[in-house]
């Protein structure tokens, strides 16, 4: 089994690259993220690249898969362990949500950042989010863990969605809405009501949109 590879990189063509380890030129498809990655360690020049290899072994064929960075082939094991998600599906996903976005996106429930990725339909997006929701922290979003510690629940289940339901109703994405009420809800120690989580969920957004001005 192939864990790691570290060679020149030797040619590029759409999600995938040939990479030379010591003269054997192995054939590994990657997501959008590693390539653009990859580019910026001048693939196209042959300079050296390590990845991390995911092997998948069928009858016909030996398949493998590369990621700059575990985190991203952890993400892309636990995505193709959904029924339905094939290699390339997950390779999609993570062309358009790194392993940290994924994450946000699968605890807050929101399907709509999965159906940016190509193949990804609502059904599908819906299943994902379902059987990964207990998995979410494997992923390494930096609030997730807290979850699992119980901010939720200590600050009442009830308060978080209602939170996240009046900053969706006042125009904000799911994802951006669930990061700024559990970082709200952090702050206060997992004890604020439903005003003090609006408050501090307010003005969480508040410093992201002037950070982006």
């Amino acid at each position: 089994m192939i864990g790691k590879l570290t060679g020149r990189v030797d040619s590029v063509s759409g999600n995938q690259l040939i990479l030379d380890v010591g003269g054997v030129g192995y054939l590994v498809a990657c997501s959008a993220a590693t390539l653009r990655a990859a580019g910026g360690q001048g693939a196209q020049n042959g300079s050296f690249l390590s990845l991390f290899i995911e092997t998948h072994v069928r009858e016909d064929a030996i398949n493998l898969y590369g990621f700059a960075n575990e985190g991203e082939r952890d993400a892309f094991r636990l995505l193709t362990g959904v029924q339905g998600v094939g290699a390339k599906s997950a390779l999609a996903i993570l062309g358009v949500l790194p392993p940290e976005k994924l994450a946000q996106a699968i605890a807050a429930q929101d399907k709509a950042s999965l159906t940016q990725a190509d193949g990804v339909g609502p059904k599908l997006a819906l299943r994902i989010v379902t059987e990964l929701k207990d998995k979410a922290a494997l992923l390494g979003a930096v609030f997730v863990p807290k979850l699992a510690d119980g901010i939720v629940s200590n600050a009442g289940g009830g308060a978080v969605e209602d939170a996240v339901s009046a900053l969706l109703n006042l125009g904000y994405k799911r994802m951006e809405a669930f990061a700024a009420v559990m970082k709200a809800s952090e702050a206060l120690g997992g004890k604020g009501d439903l005003p003090a989580l609006l408050r501090g969920s307010l003005a969480e957004l508040g410093k992201r949109e002037g950070g982006a001005g």
